[in-house]
């Protein structure tokens, strides 16, 4: 059974890993979606990650939503008492918001409320923005990102808006806690200090793309990580699936997410299958499965880092939960590094 831990000063106890749902309704259906959250609390994980936006491949006006009702009808059945329900706004620009709508105060009000409706809940225990309006260098962007653009003042009262309306909808009851997802570090402490300065609700965590093939947030959101007690929730520990090695040689396997997004939203460049063998090489010289070598790396990390584990059938989330008991040596976890260190950003 999978242990608990306070998720950074938040008060809450949750799981080591949190379950990703965003392929529920699109790539999952109904049943085996209900089928992967029952075997998800029987391990013990009591923690879910959603979003107003899931299900993604592809992202659509037409089916936003969807997971969250998915959900909300498997909380509506099995009503399990210590479930901590994460979901998320989505960012301007989005495919599944009407005219690709910004994140505002009265916008946050509102999707609170449909989202609740969805999930069939009376709260929604971490409310996250799903990426900056400003934009950042996430989602593969980091080549061409350009702070140059940004306007300081507008950015302070657009936060300040929307750190006044999470305070609000906290003292109705309808969320517990305000946190981010795709954000940068000067992003993260600016809403921190501005919540200090004005007694506004404090960031709880942060939710960023994390895994052996990823690791911009070992630089600077590290150290506030820690210091500042801002856990990380860790998206695409297996890099799209290009950690559990079915990718390697440049193949798209039948029924994979290449079949559906060939480029895999930007990561399959030629110096990707180079830090993916050095990867599968640990894994075949230690005698560890793949799959649990990568979500059991992000339990070793120097911050609090809960991995956001999804997967497509119940199958392969059988196959991903038998890792969690495995235990990753110093040698191991030396070996990942000097890979790391060889090729650091390979897409």
């Amino acid at each position: 059974m999978m242990q608990k831990e306070q998720l950074g000063r938040s008060g809450l106890n949750v799981s080591g890993y949190c379950l990703g749902t965003m392929t529920f309704g699109n790539e999952t259906d109904e049943a085996d979606a209900h089928r992967q959250l029952d075997m998800a609390w029987d391990h013990g994980i009591n923690f879910l990650d959603a979003a107003e936006m899931y299900p993604v491949n592809p992202v659509a006006f037409e089916t936003a939503g969807l997971t969250e009702e998915i959900v909300g009808r498997w909380l509506a059945s099995r009503r399990p008492a210590d479930a901590i329900l994460a979901t998320k706004i989505t960012g301007a620009g989005s495919a599944a918001v009407k005219d690709g709508a910004a994140i505002s105060g009265p916008r946050l009000r509102e999707v609170v409320e449909a989202s609740l409706k969805r999930l069939q809940s009376e709260c929604i225990d971490i409310f996250q923005l799903h990426w900056p309006n400003r934009g950042s260098y996430h989602f593969r962007k980091a080549w061409e990102f350009d702070p140059s653009g940004q306007n300081r003042a507008d950015t302070v009262a657009h936060m300040t808006e929307v750190l006044q309306m999470a305070q609000t909808l906290i003292a109705e009851g309808k969320i517990r806690h305000f946190a981010l997802s795709n954000e940068t570090a000067w992003g993260t402490a600016t809403w921190l200090r501005l919540a200090e300065d004005a007694g506004l609700p404090r960031v709880v965590s942060i939710q960023n793309e994390y895994s052996m093939l990823c690791r911009m947030f070992d630089l600077d959101l590290a150290e506030l990580s820690v210091n500042e007690d801002v856990p990380l929730l860790a998206y695409s520990a297996l890099g799209a699936g290009l950690l559990t090695g079915k990718y390697a040689g440049n193949v798209t396997p039948e029924n994979t997410r290449r079949e559906r997004a060939p480029e895999l939203g930007g990561r399959i460049t030629p110096r990707v299958f180079e830090a993916v063998s050095g990867y599968m090489a640990i894994a075949n010289e230690t005698g560890l499965d793949p799959v649990h070598l990568a979500y059991q790396w992000t339990r070793t990390r120097p911050f609090q880092c809960i991995p956001i584990v999804g997967a497509r059938t119940s199958a392969q989330l059988e196959h991903l939960l038998n890792g969690v008991d495995v235990s990753l040596d110093p040698q191991v976890c030396a070996a990942i590094d000097k890979v790391h260190r060889a090729i650091p950003m390979p897409f």
